[in-house]
């Protein structure tokens, strides 16, 4: 493939990327919000995680699998209750990586 082709696909993909989020962000820089949007906008990152992580949870192969054998789900039950009471991110993750280790030893 041609240098010069890729590197204008890549200068239009970081355009691409760069803009939609420059926008809103310069739109909104001088203005207050109202406590209702705030409010609301303090859910969005919950809910695009929890968009990308039900899938995969819930349907590890394609098809949606609540079998003890899905082993990410039932891992993420107390992955979340550590998450909930401790509010550290770092400790989420350490626990939810070593009950996935220490089950598939096991398992």
């Amino acid at each position: 493939m041609d240098q010069r082709l890729i590197l204008m696909t890549l200068v239009g993909m970081m355009a691409v990327t760069y803009i939609p989020r420059m926008l809103p962000a310069l739109a909104l820089s001088s203005r207050d919000l109202p406590p209702v949007m705030i409010k609301w906008l303090s859910y969005v990152p919950t809910a695009v995680l929890s968009a990308l992580l039900m899938p995969s949870l819930l349907a590890p192969e394609g098809a949606i699998d609540l079998g003890f054998d899905n082993l990410y789900l039932w891992v993420a039950i107390p992955t979340f209750a550590v998450a909930m009471l401790t509010r550290n991110f770092f400790g989420t993750v350490a626990t939810g990586m070593g009950l996935v280790a220490t089950a598939r030893f096991f398992l």
